[in-house]
């Protein structure tokens, strides 16, 4: 330093004991300082007291010379202790070189500096909140400085400037949060823990309400959530659960749609493998689940984001136990916020526009606010976020909330496309989809093209719960009022041999054959269900795909089609089939369909009811019911015959029988016997069995039994059988007086009640067997045919 400038009124002697490298003669100096500035106060002379910092800020403090740095900053200490009360009007002066020395590359000098600003600090107490964001600033950097002695002076710093701004009500916490929501994204974990600190201090204080600042740094906190410290983590999770609470005191005054989305990030995975993800999931879904209950329809336009995250976490194992449980709320909560209300908003909107322009809304045009294309971008706020989905609000200018239904839908077709979702999200997305339906139907019918093969190959899935769902969904798109459209429009499908083609004859509602076979509609009965034109567009496809998946058929084809029949009602059900199967070119498929079918209407629980309709025939209903699944059922003889028992057709069974000796007997059709013989001993045919006991009135009963008997080889079947047959009673042994007068009457009575309802032409549906058998036996030969040449080739 240049001993011959000019540093008065600092005397020769004060600025050669600033220069000094000991510290007791540097402390000396800044003794002579204090007294010094000490008369300038008195005399008040704020001019010499500013050229004093200024010289020893400058020349001193700003120093090259390490020694001459450190005088100064003890003599800009020295100079504040001497202010007293007024060191505040000088503040700006006394700071700034002390903070410029916290860069400074030595150790000592940055530790001389920490305490140079505490006595500064100390002295202005309250006065130095104008200068909190360059004192914050520069304690964030010490706070991670390697040096222990620096570390441990600027906490002693740290913990004054704190209470400072604790017994203060002057924080000016506006100018504080851009520096706060800036230095939260430090990596460094000593900077993370002092930012934690000061969020803890600033959120205990009553009257700074940091609160309504959250948004601006819920992100920032969620990433230090997943720091390596344990130490910080728990800072951190005692701060959010400081948040959560007051959140929970007083949610009119949360901003919860702008941290919405700061939610859905963080509630993503993206490492699986680190615990602290683990964490944050678990941390962020928790305030998810509140965010919906506290907030109800707020958080509406942010539903697809939020299922996005919610939805995969449904799979988790019992490792996740709590986060599935805290998404399954989540889940829950959302889906109540639907209401039909939701399904009403669009048709207010376009009378609005309507009223506005005085012509009527496109109903092609696009809507802006539901455009799928502006669902997802990607979040640039932070590093961790590159490669999760980032949800927009639809819309901000409606004064309403309104339901994003395109982005919900998208978000669940894409989980229901992804082979690698786990079961229980499936079953989720499926109830999802149910629950839209129900309350949103007329907005939920436009993606019902869309979502329909998908429905269709999730009845594919492994687990019966998934299927028991997806069939639910299917039913209600079959059966709800608002899916009454043009019956010739087809359902969309990448897969161009499940496209829908719906019969001429085919109404809102499958319409029944009448007796002679005719396509005439007439309504259904009054306990039928109305369905609408997608049921049976549903009933074609399934059975579509039962054809082109065998394995379905034989595995999950019976519990399909009961499930079917207890949602859509059973009559519904097997009139429909019966109606495709009989127009099915593929005669096989049609056989094995209609064995299955018969086997689950003569078996299962599902059909009671539908059975007892088609045991009598007392009605014109059951006698068309009955006619339609006839025709369809002669794809298979022997399903054909048990039909006849169950309607008690015993002669037209016997008739049937008869023809048999034309038909090929097969391993496969006498199996199909055995199978008859075993249900006609079953619980189902009780009154069958017992009308054995009336020979009289029912000869074409025994001797259909007894066709039955002949066509079986010497088996445990015809055992069976003929040991039935040998319990027939004689006639004239159970003869009586009584019997022979009434016997006639009886039978006529049975004959007339069933001939008012239903005259069937049991000759004409003879005749449509015949035709079908031919057509079954033309095919077989076209097949053996085709084998017979293809053998001659390979031997050739």
């Amino acid at each position: 330093m240049n001993s011959e400038k000019d540093f008065s009124p600092l005397t020769p002697n004060i600025v050669r004991a600033l220069n000094d490298k000991l510290y007791e003669k540097r402390k000396v100096a800044a003794l002579e300082i204090e007294k010094l500035v000490r008369e300038f106060v008195a005399q008040n002379n704020s001019t010499q007291i500013r050229h004093v910092i200024q010289i020893l800020a400058s020349e001193f403090a700003l120093s090259q010379h390490p020694h001459s740095r450190k005088g100064g900053l003890i003599g800009l200490a020295a100079c504040s202790i001497a202010l007293g009360k007024d060191s505040g009007l000088y503040l700006k002066e006394l700071i700034e070189p002390v903070l410029t020395c916290f860069n400074d590359s030595d150790s000592r000098l940055r530790y001389y500096a920490c305490e140079a600003l505490y006595n500064i600090v100390k002295v202005a107490r309250g006065a130095v909140l104008p200068h909190f964001n360059l004192l914050f600033d520069g304690l964030s950097k010490l706070a991670a400085d390697p040096d222990p002695n620096v570390k441990s002076g600027s906490e002693l710093l740290d913990r004054l400037l704190k209470d400072i701004v604790t017994e203060s009500n002057k924080f000016d916490l506006v100018a504080f949060v851009p520096l706060l929501r800036e230095r939260i994204y430090s990596n460094n974990q000593y900077a993370r823990q002092f930012i934690i600190s000061w969020i803890l201090v600033l959120e205990s204080v009553p009257d700074i309400h940091l609160l309504d600042y959250l948004p601006e740094i819920l992100d920032g906190l969620f990433q230090i959530l997943g720091d390596n410290s344990k130490e910080i983590r728990r800072m951190c999770e005692m701060v959010l659960g400081e948040f959560l609470k007051e959140i929970k005191k007083t949610p009119s005054s949360v901003k919860f749609a702008e941290m919405a989305n700061i939610l859905v990030i963080h509630c993503q995975v993206v490492d699986e493998t680190k615990i602290t993800n683990d964490l944050i999931q678990l941390t962020s879904m928790t305030w998810m689940r509140e965010f919906i209950t506290l907030s109800g329809r707020v958080l509406l336009p942010y539903s697809s984001g939020i299922l996005t995250a919610v939805l995969p976490c449904l799979s988790y194992d019992d490792r996740k136990k709590s986060t599935k449980e805290a998404a399954s709320a989540c889940n829950h909560s959302l889906m109540k916020l639907i209401t039909p209300e939701d399904d009403e908003e669009e048709e207010e909107e376009e009378e609005e526009n309507k009223t506005a322009t005085g012509s009527p809304p496109h109903k092609d045009q696009p809507k802006a606010e539901g455009d799928s294309s502006d669902l997802l971008d990607a979040s640039q706020e932070s590093g961790a976020l590159s490669n999760i989905s980032f949800f927009s609000q639809t819309s901000t200018d409606r004064p309403h909330v309104s339901l994003d239904l395109d982005g919900i839908v998208q978000v669940l077709d894409r989980h229901l496309h992804d082979s690698s979702t786990g079961m229980m999200t499936r079953i989720a997305v499926l109830k999802w989809l149910y629950h839209l339906y129900i309350k949103t139907p007329r907005k939920m019918f436009r993606h019902t093209d869309s979502l329909f093969p998908m429905l269709l190959k999730t009845l594919s899935d492994e687990s019966d719960e998934v299927i028991l769902k997806d069939l639910e969904v299917l039913a209600e798109i079959a059966s709800s009022p608002a899916g009454q459209t043009d019956l010739s429009a087809s359902c969309d499908s990448g897969d161009q041999r499940l496209e829908l083609k719906v019969p001429s004859a085919a109404g809102a509602q499958p319409g029944y054959l009448t007796p002679s076979g005719g396509s005439k509609a007439v309504d259904a009965s009054p306990s039928t269900p109305s369905m609408n034109s997608y049921f049976y567009k549903f009933m074609i496809n399934l059975l579509r795909r039962f054809s082109l998946e065998r394995k379905l058929l034989e595995n999950r084809g019976g519990f399909i089609i009961r499930q079917l029949c207890l949602l859509l009602h059973a009559e519904n059900i097997f009139h429909s089939m019966a109606d495709i199967l009989l127009k099915e070119e593929d005669l096989k498929f049609a056989s094995t369909m209609v064995q299955t079918l018969n086997t689950i209407l003569l078996t299962s629980a599902e059909l009671f009811q539908l059975r007892n309709q088609l045991k009598d025939l007392h009605t014109q209903e059951s006698c068309s019911l009955f006619c339609c699944l006839y025709r369809s059922w002669c794809h298979n003889p022997v399903a054909t015959v048990s039909l006849c028992f169950l309607t008690q057709n015993y002669r037209h069974a016997y008739d049937l029988i008869q023809k048999f000796g034309d038909l090929e007997v097969s391993v496969d059709f006498l199996m199909e016997v055995d199978k008859l013989v075993q249900l006609i001993e079953s619980p189902i045919f009780t009154y069958l069995r017992l009308q054995l006991l009336d020979v009289e009135n029912n000869p074409y009963l025994i001797k259909a039994l007894y066709g039955l008997l002949m066509l079986l080889p010497q088996s445990q079947a015809f055992q069976l059988l003929s040991h039935r047959l040998r319990c027939v009673p004689n006639p004239e042994l159970l003869r009586t007086a009584d019997d022979s007068a009434s016997a006639e009457p009886r039978a006529q009575q049975v004959a007339a009640r069933r001939a008012s309802h239903a005259p069937m032409d049991y000759r004409e549906l003879l005749e449509h067997f015949d035709r079908v058998q031919s057509k079954h036996l033309e095919v077989r030969h076209q097949r053996s045919g085709r084998a017979t040449d293809l053998s001659d080739r390979k031997l050739m």
